[in-house]
């Protein structure tokens, strides 16, 4: 394996958990966030007769996070391209 394919690798890696990162933070904020600590605030505004607090509690955390694996497959498409990694046949 040469140097400059090491260093590839390994800038690639970085970007990869950078972006793990920021999306597991998304997540843990939305989900443990706003269904558990910011509940009283969110639960003064009312989507469909249920309680917003109640809402990110029982679906919003799942839907976004649905949201964020699309997000990080695009992303992870993105990096494939940028430091040419190719999918085994």
């Amino acid at each position: 394996m040469s140097e400059e394919s090491n260093s590839s690798n390994t800038e690639y890696w970085r970007a990869n958990l950078k972006w793990v990162g920021i999306l597991l933070a998304i997540w843990f904020i939305v989900s443990y966030g706003c269904g558990i600590l910011f509940v009283d605030e969110l639960n003064k505004i009312r989507i469909g007769g249920f309680k917003l607090g109640f809402w990110f509690a029982q679906q919003g955390s799942i839907y976004v996070f649905v949201v964020l694996i699309a997000v990080y497959v695009r992303i992870m498409n993105g990096l494939d391209k940028k430091y040419g990694a190719k999918k085994e046949d």
